[in-house]
């Protein structure tokens, strides 16, 4: 009787966990409907994956925690590694519950297809490499490499699949000269190498305007209030003003809104705003010296600037990019309408580079889903963690959860990824890595490429990663993680055998 009982039980939930993954395809079948119409303006190769990515996305606007928990009790998929194929996944189990499909009814975006589609699109955006099993490797230049060929040639032969450039720094002479010296260090050593180049966008720096500006620094101390200027503002040259390169940025701010300096260092709190000064009070001074610096960085996290994405400057280095790069980086990106006016301009050039939208600020996280469908309106395009301005503009500790949000995202949008921003930076500067560092690396396996910064022991960064990311890859496709036999497993039963053999004689 208790045996009958527990059978009843168990197809009373069975039949609750279908009825619950059933009303889960209905809703991404509506979701579907609602955006047909911008479906249609996609690009061909794109419409797959567009359509997969606003059915996981309806998926996941739902919580299916308990469903998950009650499928792994029953041998089947949690879903949780289905990102790249989500209707394919939900329809597999269902059949498994019995549920029968017309063919035609049977998605055809399978895990196989989600694979082999990402795959593609990196294939065309990083070109081909010998490691399969690791990411693309991209390497950022500084003026030193326009004149040493022999790094270059190193970098290439160490695994270097990406020479960036960034253009907020140094100008198109030197830039040609990188180029030039890459594509010969390409042709001599057969190792392909495409050029990416970083768009500036409207980057924003302290400058010293009232007491301290003959230094160009000035000492703070928590709880002192400052003031914030544009530069033709009428202030008191006596008092601590800092100014900002970006003008109209100051008349945006809002009392309560913080302003962060020197990567997030130093955080402040907007008091009052009136006639283009603003009133500040600083709150925490993290650095070593209560010291800040003109050039330094600014950040305004909680305020929705007015600012275009493309700045006069960014455009007017268009041409060159057009000309000699393959992949183009948009910094500073917030809404549909950047990601647009960059697709815009590039469009009246015969010969176009690959975007990659850089995530760098909270109004990019929250657009997220928005920037990819725009981006599905070419063939093929990326996405950027820049998780160092990203970290401060979000906060440190949601860093963590948002990045592996973009990777999940992207992954179901089939978006290959750039993991960004002081991947083992340590070892680049000292020669000797951290163990937190060591662990970001291996999370870096999941991303489709690894940015890495031009330091001292590049070439000891790049053998390490590798290694680092061999290791991890052999563990993880994306974020799932695969069943390779592990060494600790077999010496353990190695040492079982030994001790047997032992007792026995």
């Amino acid at each position: 009787m208790t045996s009958e009982k527990t059978d009843i039980n168990t197809e009373l939930e069975l039949k609750q966990i279908r009825e619950e993954l059933e009303l889960l395809v209905e809703k991404m079948d509506n979701a579907l409907k609602e955006q047909h119409q911008l479906i249609k303006l996609l690009h061909p190769d794109q419409k797959i994956s567009a359509r997969n990515l606003i059915r996981y996305l309806a998926l996941r606007s739902e919580d299916v925690r308990s469903l998950q928990d009650r499928l792994h009790t029953f041998g089947l998929s949690s879903l949780a590694s289905s990102e790249s194929h989500i209707l394919s996944q939900v329809q597999a189990i269902l059949e498994r519950l019995n549920k029968k499909y017309q063919p035609s009814e049977i998605s055809t975006c399978t895990y196989e297809m989600g694979r082999r589609l990402n795959q593609k699109k990196s294939d065309k955006l990083f070109g081909s490499k010998k490691g399969k099993s690791i990411p693309y490797l991209m390497v950022t230049f500084d003026a030193e490499f326009s004149e040493d060929y022999l790094l270059i040639k190193s970098l290439l032969e160490a695994g270097m699949n990406v020479a960036r450039i960034n253009c907020a720094h140094d100008n198109k002479l030197i830039w040609q000269n990188m180029i030039k010296l890459v594509r010969k260090a390409s042709a001599e050593t057969g190792l392909p190498c495409k050029i990416y180049m970083d768009l500036a966008g409207p980057k924003m720096r302290v400058s010293v305007l009232g007491k301290g500006h003959l230094l160009d620094k000035v000492d703070l101390n928590e709880d002192q209030e400052i003031f914030l200027a544009e530069k033709n503002a009428r202030f008191n040259k006596t008092e601590i003003v800092l100014g900002c390169d970006e003008p109209n940025i100051i008349k945006q701010l809002i009392p309560g809104h913080r302003v962060l300096f020197d990567d997030g260092l130093i955080e402040s709190i907007v008091i009052s705003v009136e006639k283009g000064i603003a009133r500040i009070r600083i709150k925490r001074i993290s650095g070593k010296k209560p010291v800040l610096k003109a050039r330094k960085g600014i950040n305004f996290p909680d305020t929705q600037l007015t600012l275009p994405a493309l700045t006069e400057r960014d455009i007017s280095l268009i041409p060159f990019i057009c000309k000699n790069a393959d992949l183009v980086g948009y910094s500073f990106v917030r809404d549909v309408s950047c990601v647009k006016a960059l697709q815009d301009t590039l469009a009246g050039h015969k010969k176009r580079p690959h975007i990659i939208i850089k995530i760098e600020t909270p109004e990019a996280v929250k657009n997220f889903p928005s920037l990819l469908i725009q981006g599905m309106q070419d063939e093929v395009f990326g996405v950027m963690i820049a998780r160092g301005d990203l970290a401060v503009e979000i906060g440190f500790e949601r860093l963590s959860e948002i990045q592996e949000e973009i990777l999940w995202i992207s992954e179901a949008a089939h978006v290959p990824v750039i993991w960004a921003t002081q991947v083992m930076e340590t070892l680049n500067k000292s020669g000797i890595a951290t163990r937190a560092e060591v662990t970001d690396a291996s999370y870096a396996a999941m991303a489709e490429c690894v940015m890495l910064n031009k330091g001292e022991y590049i070439m000891e960064v790049m053998r390490s990663l590798r290694d680092i990311l061999e290791r991890s890859g052999r563990h993880h496709v994306k974020k799932r993680y695969t069943f390779r036999p592990m060494q600790i497993a077999k010496d353990f039963f190695d040492t079982i055998n030994r001790e047997d053999n032992k007792t026995q004689v």
